[in-house]
């Protein structure tokens, strides 16, 4: 049983390794190719997966805030923080209601809402990847009560993503951040930060009320053993950013996820 276990964790750092190292490449934490991994590799129920991702996510999220503080002037954080508000205002409220929608949904159903969910990341990888990045420029709506509103609406969606796959929601946000208030990539992958933890931390608490919140404690060390990989190897990975072109990598990576989420959550149990 030790040897299994051990077995087991091992394959759980290596895939936070892999998955890790791929998501630091492109600027993400990579959760959303770790949700089919629990769910086809470890066989762990979805809501179980959903759970354990979100934890997993929880500390990469706040590694990564860490590292990228140091590199970012409180300035450039302190100017910006009516953006990450304006977001949050839609995201914590998204969080709280689908992660307790998510607990009372029949399996199925919740299987299928995430298949759909993961297949629309990687369908948005794919356009990212056919369109560029965008450097900013100007807003897609002028500041004043109607951008406010469409950042709560946007917010509210990517609060949803967030809790239903356990993610952070950094695909969704930066894009959001972007194209809705015109700034530069770097500072939205900042921001973006500063809205995914409070995002997270307040689906962790709705998904606390639900019975497979015991998965924290059954699965601790497949848990610590993936986001150790995930966390040196993102790291890894944001080092050797620029080595591969982003295009081409996330469109590979667009392409693995679409099909990984199909069989998947098609299959899932």
């Amino acid at each position: 049983m030790a040897a299994k276990d051990g077995m087991r964790n091992g394959q759980g750092f290596l895939a936070g390794s892999i998955i890790g190292a791929l998501g630091g490449l492109i600027g993400l934490g990579g959760a959303e190719f770790r949700l089919p991994v629990l769910v086809g590799l470890f066989r762990l129920g979805t809501l179980e997966a959903v759970i354990l991702n979100k934890a997993m996510s929880l500390v990469v999220v706040a590694f990564a805030l860490l590292f990228r503080g140091s590199a970012i002037s409180p300035a450039l954080w302190t100017a910006h923080l009516d953006v990450a508000l304006n977001l949050l205002a839609g995201s914590l409220v998204g969080a709280w209601w689908a992660a307790g929608h998510a607990i009372k949904l029949p399996r199925h159903w919740l299987n299928r809402a995430i298949m759909a969910l993961l297949a629309g990341l990687a369908l948005v990888m794919l356009a990212q990847a056919w369109a560029g990045h965008h450097d900013g420029g100007a807003p897609l709506l002028a500041a004043g009560a109607p951008r406010i509103a469409a950042g709560v609406i946007a917010g509210f969606g990517i609060g949803v993503v967030a809790a239903l796959l356990g993610v952070a929601g950094g695909e969704l946000l930066i894009p959001a951040i972007v194209l809705l208030y015109g700034l530069d990539i770097k500072i939205a992958g900042s921001l973006s930060l500063l809205v995914s933890l409070p995002t997270m931390l307040v689906g962790f608490a709705r998904y606390a009320k639900s019975d497979a919140f015991a998965v924290l404690r059954q699965q601790r060390p497949l848990g610590l053993w993936m986001a150790a990989g995930s966390v040196l190897s993102a790291a890894l990975g944001g080092m050797l950013l620029g080595l591969i072109p982003t295009r081409l990598l996330l469109a590979l990576l667009g392409v693995i996820l679409l099909v990984s989420a199909i069989k998947t959550f098609q299959h899932a149990h």
